[in-house]
């Protein structure tokens, strides 16, 4: 790997540690991921495409119909970028964690096979592992990817986080944009552990990454609208997370 790489992942490190959130731009991700592997972003536009074959999440128990989904199971040794993908399983969150939707185990469809074993992902999945990987070297990790879209069509609120300020129940996530379409807002916010807000930032390009400690800090994202009132409006994010595993 390049000098220019590790020096650059410490720095994310460094900051992350400090604060226990990072957010790195768009542009700095994709030169990060490059150095690491020429070939790291070779699927981009198949990948952001996927975004566009989703489906329903059938488990909102507010009855909405503004988020589509697909969800990924992963592993990984400690300190190792080597991650394996795991069988298909259901996503459990519990209630504490969840007030809105935690508490049932939720199938959802997997990842279109050619996405998830595409180069952008597993340089998305390697990056993560290298980041936390660092903060935790002796920590395995239970790893789970999760496809988002919120659509708005004047008819709903489009919600990001239906459940409000939370933590994931996880020790880190890395939360990546994939793209908007005729959409304001989707303003995040970092909160510490009194649930006071740190910092706000709307994450915009693709590829922006925001980096959380799932442990020490809270976070939200406010409900998206249209832009333009005659078209609809999506907000397409990638969110991995890494939790210690036994």
């Amino acid at each position: 790997m390049s000098s220019q790489y590790e020096s650059g992942i410490e720095e994310v490190c460094e900051s992350l540690s400090a604060k226990s959130y990072e957010l790195v731009p768009g542009d700095k991700v994709k030169q990060l991921l490059l150095q690491r592997s020429e070939n790291a972003l070779g699927d981009l536009e198949a990948f952001r495409d996927s975004w566009n074959r989703m489906p329903l999440d059938g488990y909102m128990a507010d009855g909405g119909r503004y988020r589509r989904r697909r969800h990924a199971t992963l592993s990984a040794p400690r300190a190792s970028g080597e991650y394996r993908i795991e069988a298909h399983q259901p996503h459990y969150q519990t209630l504490d964690y969840n007030n809105l939707n935690g508490g049932v185990a939720r199938h959802y469809e997997p990842f279109e096979d050619h996405i998830l074993r595409g180069p952008t992902m597993d340089s998305l999945l390697t990056l993560g592992c290298d980041i936390f990987g660092r903060l935790a070297p002796y920590s395995p990790w239970h790893i789970e990817a999760h496809q988002f879209r919120i659509e708005v069509n004047g008819e709903e609120v489009g919600k990001p986080t239906p459940e409000g300020v939370h933590r994931d129940g996880v020790t880190f996530v890395l939360m990546a944009m994939v793209g908007r379409s005729n959409a304001v807002g989707g303003e995040s916010t970092v909160f510490n552990l009194e649930k006071e807000p740190v910092e706000k930032f709307t994450l915009t390009d693709p590829l922006d990454l925001a980096l959380v400690n799932d442990e020490r800090v809270y976070h939200g994202v406010s409900p998206i609208e249209q832009l333009d009132s005659s078209e609809p409006a999506s907000r397409d994010v990638l969110v991995i997370t890494y939790r210690h595993k036994p």
